[in-house]
């Protein structure tokens, strides 16, 4: 099953905000890859058509199955997997491993990112986004944790990476905008929880709760906020050094 609170789809209006995010990921490391690459998380295959034009060749994973009819790359292939481990791939195999928004799923994240330095080529490339925790409004109960920068950093420097570049993501005014209303929003509906039960509950419990307050409030901006919500495209997001006003953490780590 994949959650609406985790995998937007271009499908709906609504999701065009998050959609255009993680789309973005995509078009800015498309001038970043060559050679093997491996993505972990493919999620609807968004991204595909943009890095299967940009590397040799590209195996990408998932924990879930994927709609898209990967008959129509020469280059590519699919893979059902959980991990870690990376079962099946031997040891410096790839020249770049992209990872958006999967490693705060991790529960063991010290073996996901020993793995991917395992099968990276010396001097190979890990790219991954996440959330930069300073910026998220409330806790994500899908998410084991989130990372500020300085944690990232360690965690990849502790499993072998010998450097790690720190970007992020940032937003136009026009994005801000929507994150405004957003916090607005939200605000609204977290002020009913006077016990602070969100981080107080299993997560697991609060999963499909979030979900439902998620697609709630999505719709409610969308509604309230129409030309904004849809007007927003890749073109609003660009990537510099990272700080506390980054959306996401955008990390390059050196094998």
């Amino acid at each position: 099953m994949i959650q609406t609170a985790e995998r937007a789809s271009s499908r709906d209006q609504v999701d065009n905000y998050v959609y255009q995010r993680c789309l973005f990921a995509y078009h800015e490391v498309k001038a970043r890859i060559s050679g093997n690459v491996l993505e972990i998380g493919t999620g609807s295959g968004l991204g595909i058509e943009i890095l299967s034009k940009h590397c040799d060749k590209l195996l990408t994973i998932d924990k879930y199955s994927c709609e898209l009819d990967f008959s129509t790359y020469n280059n590519v292939e699919f893979k059902q997997m959980e991990i870690p481990p990376l079962t099946g791939i031997a040891d410096n195999t790839y020249d770049f491993v992209i990872s958006f928004q999967v490693i705060e799923h991790i529960e063991d994240d010290h073996s996901y990112c020993k793995e991917i330095h395992r099968v990276l080529k010396p001097g190979g490339k890990f790219i991954a986004t996440t959330p930069n925790k300073i910026q998220s409004l409330t806790r994500n109960p899908w998410h084991v944790r989130e990372y500020t920068g300085d944690e990232l950093q360690a965690l990849l420097r502790k499993e072998g990476f010998i450097s790690v570049e720190k970007l992020g993501t940032f937003g136009s005014k026009k994005v801000n905008q929507y994150i405004d209303k957003n916090k607005e929003s939200v605000k609204k509906i977290t002020r009913w929880d006077i016990f602070n039960l969100q981080y107080r509950l299993p997560r697991r419990l609060l999963q499909i709760p979030y979900d439902l307050m998620n697609r709630i409030n999505r719709k409610n901006i969308a509604v309230e906020n129409s030309e904004l919500t849809s007007s927003i495209t890749v073109d609003d997001f660009y990537v510099s050094n990272q700080n506390n006003d980054s959306l996401d953490l955008f990390f390059i780590a050196t094998k």
